[in-house]
């Protein structure tokens, strides 16, 4: 077995592993589940998951892979692009549809460049003429120079006017209808209807040999530069086209044994917030919700432990069986805390101090390693309870998850709303587990605070039960119910596990006993008693 300090537990972000010095590991570590073949189902077109939960990473691993004869390329849509919208948006006076039809040129050009001219001779058997006149248009408009990124596929749109005229010339050309048309800046929409017709005249012609797959990442971020509001619009757009093309148009071409397809990356809170009809048959229907669930007793069969497992045993020289790797690295039995007795697994500990997410896993695993290089542990040493409790551990592991915290409120909220966010557990008084009246006391604190100060109420403190779905939400905390059976005890609910098809967005409920995620009490000052003056 490899010494503890050569593992490599690669990247927290997937992304990395685009990187082709990185795709040879990545292929040995990744776990295909059951999700990554209903990922490459036609009528899929949402990968749905919290952050952590390997949305991008299956994407990748698609795209590293020709997997189920799939042809696959990913998309990231950034800062610049948002920036974009919102300056079109301004110029324009552009609405949700304008939005949407944007969205779909943009998609078109991505799908375009997937279905490169040197692609034909493996992928194509059909509609290569029309294909090429497309190919050529595209070519002049960019001099040759197209970056397969979405800001340039936004400059199409946006220059309609030019965009029409050169494809118009070029399809003339190429034999069709001679019909004169003419263009204008003033007729925007009219520019965009005619460009998006050309690309679903040249797509519905097109006889492919392997399914091409675009996915789009990246919405998962709102910049800090681009209001809430503008970005939700932008996105809205994005899905509405998203499904208008999968939905009605590439689902209706006929004759061709591969099939193109769009999957947005989206985390289960955005989904929500889209607004889309009929929003709970598209989650049950048309989307892969990753789900990374297990119970204490059963995490053997879980995917999540089967992934750190393989983790530690792809990189080893002899083939191993499940759980051997894991149980050579971590040679002890842990603590049941329910009975306290000694004869739990150590990967138990690490389910208990996660949110159920492989990110959460390695960064344990990834922190634990760093400690034990810091110490100049020997090369024959493994792993030890001792390490796993060290304060050292925890308090880097407690700052990592908060960090995770912070990434989700900076989605909705400023730096400054962080801060009070970060204020309210000051009212706690180092208590991790409280009642609903000694929240509705902190609550109340907080919002004297922030009226003596003349401090504007951010829209999550807007009325204690908002505060405490938003905490809900967050994964900040749970809430206890009491059971008639004594034996099983009380039952926990936290939003990562509660949350599936049938309830995307699960409510906290009020008036109960509620708990701070173990893993955040060092970063947020938990478990000690302070003296109220």
């Amino acid at each position: 077995m490899l010494p503890i300090s050569e593992l490599n537990f690669g990247f927290s972000d997937a992304e990395n592993y685009k990187n082709k010095d990185y795709k040879e590991l990545f292929n040995h570590i990744f776990v295909r589940t059951a999700e990554l073949d209903k990922l490459c189902q036609s009528n899929v077109f949402f990968l749905v998951g919290e952050k952590g939960t390997g949305k991008t990473a299956y994407a990748i691993y698609l795209v590293n892979n020709s997997y189920r004869d799939n042809a696959s390329v990913i998309n990231y849509i950034r800062e610049t692009e948002y920036q974009k919208f919102v300056t079109l948006k301004k110029e324009r006076h552009l609405t949700l549809s304008d939005y949407t039809n944007i969205w779909k040129i943009i998609i078109y050009i991505l799908i375009a460049e997937r279905i490169k001219i040197s692609d034909i001779a493996t992928n194509v058997i059909g509609g290569i003429v029309k294909f090429r006149t497309l190919k050529m248009a595209i070519d002049e408009y960019y001099n040759n120079a197209f970056s397969p990124e979405i800001i340039y596929a936004i400059n199409f749109a946006e220059q309609s006017k030019l965009a029409a005229e050169i494809m118009a010339k070029y399809f003339k050309a190429g034999g069709g209808k001679t019909e004169t048309l003419s263009f204008s800046e003033a007729k925007f929409q009219v520019n965009l209807l005619y460009i998006q017709r050309k690309f679903e005249e040249v797509f519905s012609s097109l006889k492919l040999k392997r399914n091409n797959l675009l996915f789009l990442d990246g919405i998962d971020i709102r910049p800090s530069s681009i209001p809430y509001e503008d970005y939700l619009e932008c996105v809205k757009g994005l899905a509405n086209a998203l499904w208008s093309i999968n939905c009605d148009f590439f689902s209706r071409i006929k004759d061709s044994p591969g099939r193109m397809r769009v999957v947005l990356l989206i985390r289960p809170d955005i989904f929500h917030s889209l607004g889309l009809q009929n929003q709970n048959n598209k989650i049950r229907d048309n989307s892969v919700l990753l789900d990374w669930r297990t119970t204490y007793p059963e995490y053997k069969n879980s995917s999540l432990f089967a992934m750190a497992d393989r983790l530690l045993s792809a990189q080893q020289t002899e083939k191993l069986e499940l759980g051997e790797a894991w149980h050579y690295y971590f040679p002890y039995e842990a603590i049941d805390h329910r009975g306290g007795q000694r004869r739990d697994s150590p990967f138990v500990t690490f389910l208990r101090f996660s949110l159920f997410r492989p990110r959460d896993i390695i960064s344990m695993l990834k922190i634990l390693q760093e400690n034990f290089i810091q110490q100049k542990r020997g090369q024959n040493e493994l792993f030890r309870e001792i390490d796993f409790d060290a304060p050292l551990f925890r308090r880097k592991y407690s700052e990592y998850l908060l960090g995770e915290v912070k990434d989700h409120l900076s989605f909705y909220h400023s730096p400054s709303d962080y801060e009070l966010f970060l204020k309210f557990f000051e009212y706690l008084r180092g208590r991790p587990r409280f009642t609903y009246e000694e929240f509705i006391f902190a609550y109340n604190c907080l919002i004297t605070y922030l009226e003596r100060n003349d401090i504007k109420k951010p829209e999550f403190f807007e009325a204690p039960d908002v505060f405490l779905q938003f905490l809900y939400d967050a994964n900040v905390i749970c809430y206890v119910e009491d059971t008639e059976d004594t034996e099983e005890g009380p039952y926990i609910s936290w939003c990562f596990r509660d949350r599936n098809y049938s309830n995307i967005y699960p409510k906290v409920k009020s008036a109960l006993r509620y708990e701070v995620h173990y893993g955040l009490g060092k970063a947020l000052n938990l478990g000690k008693s302070f003296i109220r003056r």
